[in-house]
């Protein structure tokens, strides 16, 4: 395996392999910047489960307006993970102060990716117990307290590539990219079941397993180290983080 060792069962790259490179290119600057528009355009729970409930509507409309122009001014200024006009992450072994515009960009991703997910099986176990569905009104009540949780512990430096130095990168971006991955295909997967299956005791206790389920499969994959970017990267030479 080119550039990459297994150890315990799990692969571990290692950072002399990895190309480096000197500059981000344009394409690769512009593709990185439709994520971080998503991130902050979900990022106000209750209107984005609107979104996917009734569709679009002029409350998005605006909303994804500032979004496009805050992250395009961002995006310029190369104020945005991936967006750089070149990689700030180079050396792993740095004790390098992490800028403000990352701990910003993956405390919002984390906050979404956790209270989506904590919050949908909640919202099925509710349906199961009761016969009834308030995620609605679940979102509402608790998306903000629970977000603005995890929000407030990145502020804090709390969570992984959120902290006051990037030395620990690379494993803690393995930590990030797994999470990202297990949330981004279990919710389409919910969503799917949500529009074929009836909303009965018995098909929602079958969507929160076939949930919690995707969850717990893909996060192990990612903790395996099988799926992009969540492979450990021994620390001790030079390399590129995205």
């Amino acid at each position: 395996m080119d550039g990459a060792r297994s150890t315990s069962s799990i692969p571990v790259e290692y950072a002399s392999a990895r190309k480096i490179r000197e500059r981000n290119k344009l394409y690769y600057r512009f593709n990185h910047w439709p994520i971080w528009i998503f991130v902050f355009f979900i990022a106000p729970g209750p209107l984005t489960f609107d979104l996917f409930a009734h569709g679009f509507d002029r409350r998005m409309a605006v909303w994804l307006g500032v979004v496009l122009v805050g992250t395009g001014i961002a995006g310029l200024r190369g104020a945005l993970p991936g967006v750089e006009p070149r990689p700030y992450i180079i050396r792993f072994t740095e004790d390098k102060p992490n800028p403000l515009y990352r701990r910003v960009c993956y405390t919002f991703a984390w906050g979404e990716a956790i209270a989506f997910a904590v919050l949908n099986i909640v919202g099925l176990l509710v349906a199961i117990v009761t016969g009834h569905w308030y995620l609605r009104q679940i979102y509402a009540v608790a998306y903000f307290p629970l977000a603005g949780s995890i929000w407030l512990l990145g502020a804090f430096g709390q969570l992984p590539r959120v902290k006051a130095s990037t030395k620990g990168e690379g494993h803690e971006r393995r930590y990030f990219y797994g999470t990202v991955w297990a949330v981004a295909i279990a919710q389409p997967v919910l969503g799917f079941l949500w529009q074929v299956l009836p909303h009965t005791r018995p098909a929602d206790t079958l969507k929160l397993v076939i949930f919690v389920g995707v969850l717990a499969f893909v996060g192990n994959l990612a903790r395996l180290g099988r799926l992009p970017r969540t492979r450990p990267i021994v620390p001790g030479e030079l390399a590129v983080s995205d």
